[in-house]
């Protein structure tokens, strides 16, 4: 049985590609030509390469030919910044419909698709406990990023309707080595270095990469088809997450707590200054208004449909400082 892994080069992708390989799964990447392969290291060399994009329909039907199981964890992370618009919607949304149908014209048996605790959606009003039978409505607490996420699940539906087995998972906000510059990497940089200027005022979710591979894995093997499930392990603040990597870090945490208000301000600043210099804004007023915010998700379903086990963050936090020093 061949499988397919889209965004294999990436954080999830790659190590999704690592748990498979340690099972003796047969597996093919989908990878651009620039693509850097770093984090697959020697996995490099044990997988099959093709060469193409989720945006490229054509190169999808020729990496799926042969192949009985997909896990699409190919998507364009971004924070709302001006340019990141346009490209969260190529990606993650019509990259996704481009996946859903490649995989219903060449008969593939089964697709998980990574997607977003956010893809559930957030109310207005914070503090509110969010699980998997959340229903999408329109907020000013989603993100542009949260609103292609929620429209790549609902092609992924549209795929099931159509005669599409896939099952769909919702990791909250993921943490390991990764890459410098990138994902969750950016703030442990930030934290381990004592250049974190503030903390924000709120909370999320967070769990550990190499626990969401696994939810991957059990859900292609248990979940239902067309059921989301949430892989997250904790509820925290922003201050417990922060002071929880320097402890782990032996650095001190920053004491500053950044007031909404002037997150939203200082977001705004930083997009216009983006705007003018053509650059990635450090911070958006859509992500400033995000981690001002805590709401609380339940794991149950995965833990008993799926047998998802997950990690405490400080012992997530203790891997990385192992490894990163």
């Amino acid at each position: 049985m061949k499988i397919l892994v889209t965004g294999a080069t990436g954080f999830v992708g790659s190590e999704i590609v690592w748990q498979l390989l340690g099972e003796g799964a047969d597996v093919r990447i989908l990878r651009r030509r620039t693509s850097r392969l770093d984090l697959l290291g020697d996995a490099a060399t044990q997988v099959e390469h093709a060469v193409g994009d989720v945006t490229a329909p054509l190169s999808l039907l020729e990496a799926m030919d042969g192949v009985a199981r997909v896990y699409h964890a190919a998507a364009y992370v971004g924070f709302g910044g001006a340019r990141d618009r346009d490209a969260l919607f190529r990606v993650n949304v019509q990259g996704t419909a481009n996946v859903v149908n490649a995989a219903l014209e060449t008969g593939v048996e089964r697709l998980v698709l990574t997607s977003s605790m956010a893809a559930f959606g957030r109310p207005e009003r914070d503090g509110v406990w969010i699980d998997e039978s959340a229903t999408w409505q329109a907020s000013g607490a989603n993100t542009t990023y949260a609103r292609s996420k929620h429209e790549a699940e609902l092609e992924v539906h549209r795929g099931i309707a159509e005669g599409l087995d896939a099952v769909i998972v919702n990791p909250a906000l993921i943490f390991g080595v990764g890459r410098a510059g990138e994902n969750t990497r950016q703030l442990i940089d930030k934290v381990r270095t004592r250049s974190l200027p503030a903390v924000p005022a709120g909370g999320t979710n967070v769990v550990d990469v190499r626990d969401v591979a696994a939810g991957h894995l059990a859900a292609m093997r248990h979940g239902a088809t067309g059921e989301r499930y949430f892989l997250g392990s904790e509820n925290q603040t922003w201050r417990a997450i922060i002071d929880t990597l320097a402890h782990a870090f032996g650095v001190p945490a920053p004491r500053f707590t950044l007031p909404p208000t002037l997150g939203v301000a200082l977001g705004a600043v930083s997009e216009l200054f983006a705007v003018i210099t053509r650059t990635d804004p450090g911070l958006t007023r859509e992500l400033a208004r995000t981690s001002a915010r805590q709401y609380f998700y339940r794991n149950d379903k995965a833990v008993e449909d799926l047998g998802c086990t997950f990690r405490p963050f400080r012992a997530t936090a203790q891997h990385l400082a192992e490894v990163l020093g």
